[in-house]
């Protein structure tokens, strides 16, 4: 499903492909419940819920450090909000700085440099303008790319590890409830009601781990893609305005992150530098 969003406060957008796909699948799904006769009150179990949700998220801080949990705690809003900046505008703002670096020097771009919008292109056009080595800018980046996709996939897996939990502690769940069961076989119609209960931790537990923290893992490695993308175009961009190259072949080589994966991307805009002609330095 392709995503579609409406802007909200502070210039995140609602991603209504993430809202739409969890109101969607519970409407199936309740939806089915009610055309078969069923009651919405015979799956609103707080019990079952308690079991599950408490049990997932214990199993989960045990299983991770806290750094990693606060962490993944935050990417949360990440999985309904998407605040990226698009790519073509900051191509746009990189062409601008080349244009300007070519006219004027690398140091005329010093005060655009720390009025960035953006931490990592803010970080990138200060080494530029302080005169760092080209080789280090990239090393140095290049480097604070890797760590920031390592701790985000680390910060994934925590919603992995719980949607892997979940329908575990729902069949604990269903345990429990039929331990209950099997002190009142005395009375037949109380066991079949309290058979029909007990099995509401397993549907929460399933449920959850496959209507939202598997998706939401999912959502958030596909936000880490898209970071690293937007990294290694700004990475790419100032290089090439280090090099002093043409702003018309930096804005060929940048919109191959736009049109491309980010794969591709970066296989197809590294070697543009290298391959410029001579000319285009001049």
């Amino acid at each position: 499903m392709a995503e579609s969003s409406s802007s909200t406060k502070g210039g995140s957008k609602l991603d209504l492909a993430s809202v739409g796909g969890v109101v969607l699948a519970l409407g199936g799904i309740l939806g089915g419940l009610l055309l078969e006769g069923g009651k919405l009150k015979d799956v609103a179990q707080f019990t079952a819920a308690l079991i599950v949700l408490g049990g997932t998220a214990g199993a989960v801080m045990v299983s991770t450090p806290m750094a990693v949990l606060a962490g993944a705690a935050r990417r949360l809003m990440g999985v309904l909000f998407d605040s990226a900046k698009p790519l073509d505008s900051l191509v746009e703002e990189l062409i601008e700085y080349a244009t300007k670096a070519r006219k004027q020097g690398l140091v005329s771009l010093e005060q655009q440099a720390m009025a960035a919008e953006d931490p990592f292109l803010r970080k990138a056009m200060n080494l530029a303008v302080d005169g760092t080595d080209i080789q280090e800018i990239r090393k140095m980046l290049e480097l604070e790319i890797d760590l920031d996709r390592h701790h985000a996939e680390a910060e994934a897996k925590v919603f992995e590890a719980a949607g892997g939990f979940a329908p575990t502690v729902g069949i604990i769940g269903a345990v429990l409830g039929l331990i209950q069961v099997m002190k009142n076989l005395a009375n037949i119609d109380e066991v079949g009601h309290g058979i029909a209960v007990s099995f509401v931790a397993t549907v929460y537990g399933v449920g959850v781990s496959n209507l939202f923290l598997l998706p939401a893992a999912a959502k958030i490695k596909s936000r880490v893609q898209a970071d690293v993308r937007r990294k290694e175009l700004i990475l790419e961009g100032v290089c090439g305005i280090v090099e002093g190259l043409n702003p018309k072949l930096i804005r060929s080589q940048l919109e191959a992150f736009t049109h491309s994966s980010p794969a591709k991307g970066k296989k197809q805009g590294a070697p543009a530098a290298a391959e410029a002609p001579a000319e285009a330095k001049a």
